[in-house]
């Protein structure tokens, strides 16, 4: 199992000049290189292989130019190449989208495999540098002496803080024990979760309690100068704001997952269409926020370490418009309505837990249990598309 423990990192004066120049190096290189493969597809209709970018490498360190990259560690340089090799992989593959150039305004790395760092007695040494670097290590129930990483990664945010990762090769953890629970759940935006067993999770809205500060802070930033001191200051306060946003949502996530996984053997979810709902120009800051593909994430890998199960229901199953208790299926639910009455059964439902208990039980008969008091065994679509609203239908054209 490999796995990953990342600390707050401390450099010198010198060990920051140096880490500097290497993100610029990184950076160059990955543009320079992904400027080379677009060509070499545009014009003439082939394919960049790996070997061919490694020795594109080698050669601009020889020119008068590009002579300064021999002046940093190579294996970051060649770290980029080869995930830029695998970003086009992905790309091809219809995993991914198209690779980007990269900007210094962001997140910066560099990647370090084994021949470019050593580790004594806890210290990290980095390649041409002269001391260790300075890390603050968090985790007590991991002896940092006995640390063994494969690789690690030196990064800097957009707030000037720096992190340090180990990637560490370990043995899988021992499976929980059985809970003898099952729970669904139905993921929603008033109430981040709903479980099939009536919990409701409430959505914290971290950007939402930020946003007032956050836009001050940006007003500011646009009124300085570009290119100055100020409105670089500037900029760091509203990186430090996002990070505040975004440290909030990961350990609510965590916790929520966490808990889901300690409790329930079989946890099964709604696969949402994320990329297609944040279109909602409405919604998408809310979506946003919520975190929903990270939570997910997190779940699986979680449930994989645990010995958990995890279904995902397919999107297209009719989980609120269904009756849990019958089976009745309505044939129009608005979104505004909250609560409903089952036309056969007369059994009253709440929009949310009745959908949680649909997605459990549609997830038992996907994964081969019970499957439950509701008819759900195949929860995908089938037959013909969804029909179209009446402004995007298209009608046919008339003869003359």
């Amino acid at each position: 199992m490999r796995t990953a423990y990342k600390c707050r990192a401390y450099p010198d004066t010198e060990q920051a000049a140096l880490f500097g120049r290497t993100f610029g190096c990184v950076r160059l290189v990955w543009n320079l290189t992904l400027a080379e493969r677009h060509r070499a597809w545009r014009s003439e209709g082939k394919r960049t292989s790996y070997k061919e970018t490694d020795a594109a490498l080698t050669g601009w360190k020889k020119t008068g130019e590009l002579a300064f990259l021999a002046e940093v560690s190579s294996v970051p340089l060649q770290q980029a190449l080869r995930h830029q090799h695998v970003a086009f992989a992905n790309f091809f593959a219809g995993r991914a989208r198209y690779p980007r150039f990269k900007t210094r305004n962001s997140r910066q790395s560099a990647h370090y495999t084994r021949s470019a760092f050593r580790m004594r007695k806890g210290e990290l040494w980095m390649a041409k540098t002269t001391a260790p670097l300075a890390f603050v290590w968090s985790f007590d129930e991991v002896d940092l002496a006995a640390l063994e990483p494969t690789m690690v990664v030196i990064s800097r945010e957009p707030d000037d803080r720096w992190y340090v990762t180990f990637a560490v090769d370990a043995q899988a953890p021992a499976p929980m024990d059985a809970a003898g629970h099952q729970i669904g759940i139905d993921l929603g935006v008033k109430d981040f979760a709903v479980t099939s067993d009536g919990d409701r999770i409430a959505n914290p809205h971290h950007l939402e309690k930020k946003q007032r500060n956050l836009a001050r802070y940006q007003r500011r930033m646009a009124r300085k100068q570009p290119g100055s001191v100020n409105r670089r200051k500037a900029k760091a306060k509203v990186a430090r704001a996002h990070r505040k946003v975004r440290n909030a949502r990961a350990d609510f996530l965590h916790r929520t997952s966490t808990s889901l996984v300690q409790k329930a053997d079989v946890i099964v979810v709604e696969d949402l269409a994320v990329a297609n709902m944040v279109r909602n120009r409405s919604l998408a800051r809310t979506i946003s926020d919520c975190g929903w593909r990270e939570f997910r994430r997190q779940l699986e890998y979680k449930c994989e370490r645990a010995g958990r199960t995890l279904v995902v229901v397919d999107r297209w199953y009719p989980s609120s418009k269904t009756c849990s208790h019958c089976g009745h299926l309505l044939a129009e639910l608005s979104l505004s309505t909250r609560a409903w009455t089952c036309p056969g059964c007369r059994t009253r439902h709440d929009r949310d837990v009745n959908a949680a208990k649909n997605i459990l039980a549609a997830g038992r008969a996907v994964a081969g249990g019970a499957p439950g008091d509701v008819c759900g065994a195949d929860v995908r679509r089938q037959g013909s598309p969804l029909p179209q609203s009446a402004a995007k239908q298209k009608h046919p054209q008339r003869e003359p």
